[in-house]
C-alpha cells in the first residue's frame, strides 16, 4: 500500500506520460513534495475506512513525503490506531530530493521502529523503507543498511519494477538492482522486494538465496505498462511471492483476480498461475504477515490472530476443500463484505462501521485538503 496516494484521484494537472520514468517525474514526485502530516493523516484514514469496508485487516504501508518527513510515519500510526486495522509502516528514502532529505528519512525509520520495538503495539509494526535503488546511491544503501542491521529489521523496498530501473544500475553500478540490494545486505529474510518485475534468471537465483519476500502488484504494473511479474518463474525457484496492491486497491480479491488474467497472458497459457496466484493471497500473505508481526495471522486457530471477515456468497455449486480456491476467484470475490473483525474486535457488522469515525465528515475534509493540494502541485 502507498496511503499517500489517496489525494491523487482524479487529479488532472499532471502532464501526460509516456513511459514509468514520467509517470514518477510528471505526478508522484511532484506529488509527494508537496504533501503536507495532515494529507499524509488524512490519506491513511481514507484507505484504512475502505480497508475495513473491503475485508482487509492488514497493511504493509510504504509511505513518501519528502517536504514533510519527520513525524510522517507517527501521524499514519495514529490513523491505524484509531482505525482498528493493523499496518507495518515504512519511511522511502531517496537521494532524490538531497542531503537532508536522506538524513530525514534514514532517521524517521530508525525513530519509528525503535518506538514499536520500545512500546510494542499489536496493530504496528515496521519495516526500513527505500525508494529503489536507481535513486540510491551506495553510500545511502550502506547507511541505510547497517541502520537496519542495528535496528533488527528487514527492508521494503522497490525492485526492477521498471525496465529502465535495470538499465540505470547496469550502466551506472555495472550490477542489476537485484544484484545491488543483496551486495548491501538489503535483500535478505525479513525483506520486502516489491514488484520483482524485470528480473533475469541471475536475479531469481539470487532472490532465492536471499530469504527475502517479493510482492507482486499486477493492477499497478499493468497501469504503468511497465510488464508482468513471472510469478510461476519466480515461485517455480522456491522464491515466496505474496500480493499487494500498490494502493491501487485494497480489495485483495480483485486484485487476485487480475493477476491471475494477467498470468495467463505473461505465461501465454490460459491453464497456467492458479495455485501461483491463489497461493500467494492465501498462503504466502498470511505467512509474511505472521513474520512480520510475530503472532499467527491468517489462519482460524487458536492463539492466532482473530481476524474474521463474513462475506454474503451462497454457493450454487458444491463448496468444499476442492473447490473452494475457485469459488474464491469467481463467486467470493464478486460479493460483498458483511462484518469485519480484527484481532477479535468488530469494525463492521451489517456492513455499518462499528469504530469512531465518521466517513462523511473525514471525506468532506479530505475534499477540503485535496483541494488545497492539488492547488500546490
Amino acid at each position: 500500500m502507498h496511503f499517500y496516494s489517496t489525494l491523487v484521484r482524479g487529479l488532472g494537472k499532471a502532464a501526460p506520460s509516456a513511459s514509468f520514468q514520467e509517470v514518477l517525474e510528471n505526478l508522484w514526485w511532484r506529488l509527494d513534495r508537496k504533501l503536507s502530516l495532515d494529507d499524509v493523516e488524512m490519506s491513511a484514514r481514507i484507505i484504512l475506512i475502505d480497508a475495513i469496508r473491503k475485508g482487509t485487516t492488514t497493511l504493509v504501508d510504504h509511505h513518501a513525503s519528502p517536504g514533510a518527513v519527520r513525524g510522517s510515519l507517527d501521524r499514519i500510526a495514529l490513523a491505524v490506531k484509531d482505525s482498528g486495522l493493523r499496518s507495518c509502516l515504512c519511511y522511502e528514502v531517496s537521494d532524490r530530493d538531497g542531503a537532508a532529505v536522506i538524513d530525514d528519512g534514514l532517521e524517521e525509520n530508525a525513530s519509528f521502529a525503535r518506538a514499536c520495538a520500545t512500546e510494542p503495539d499489536p496493530q504496528l509494526r515496521a519495516l526500513f523503507g527505500l525508494h529503489a535503488a536507481f535513486t540510491l546511491s551506495d553510500e545511502t544503501l550502506e547507511r541505510a543498511s547497517r541502520m537496519g542491521r542495528d535496528l533488527g529489521i528487514g527492508f521494503h523496498v522497490h525492485v526492477a519494477e521498471a525496465a529502465s530501473d535495470v538499465a540505470s544500475n547496469r550502466s551506472r553500478f555495472g550490477r542489476s538492482p537485484v544484484e545491488r540490494l543483496v551486495a548491501h545486505g538489503i535483500l535478505r529474510d525479513g525483506s520486502i522486494a516489491a514488484h520483482a518485475v524485470h528480473c533475469d534468471d541471475a536475479d531469481k537465483d539470487a532472490l532465492a538465496a536471499s530469504g527475502a519476500w517479493v510482492v507482486h502488484n499486477p493492477q499497478s504494473n499493468l497501469n504503468n505498462a511497465v510488464g508482468i511479474a513471472d510469478v510461476v518463474g519466480l515461485v517455480r525457484r522456491g522464491i515466496p511471492v505474496g500480493l499487494g496492491t500498490d494502493a491501487m486497491t485494497v480489495a485483495m480479491l480483485e486484485e487476485l483476480r487480475v493477476g491471475l488474467w494477467a498470468q495467463h497472458l505473461k505465461q501465454e497459457n490460459p491453464s497456467c498461475g492458479f495455485m501461483e496466484l491463489t497461493g500467494a493471497l492465501v498462503v504466502r500473505n498470511p505467512e509474511i504477515a505472521s513474520k512480520l508481526w510475530g503472532f499467527p495471522i491468517g489462519t482460524l486457530a487458536e492463539g492466532a490472530a482473530a481476524d474474521v471477515i463474513l462475506v454474503d456468497y451462497h454457493a450454487p455449486t458444491p463448496l468444499n476443500d476442492s473447490t473452494v480456491l475457485g469459488h474464491l476467484v469467481f463467486g467470493i470475490s464478486q460479493a460483498g463484505v458483511d462484518t469485519t473483525i480484527c484481532g477479535g474486535r468488530v469494525l463492521m457488522a451489517g456492513r455499518k462501521l462499528e469504530v469512531d469515525l465518521d466517513e462523511a465528515a473525514l471525506a468532506a475534509e479530505s475534499r477540503r485538503l485535496a483541494a488545497a493540494l492539488w492547488e500546490r502541485f
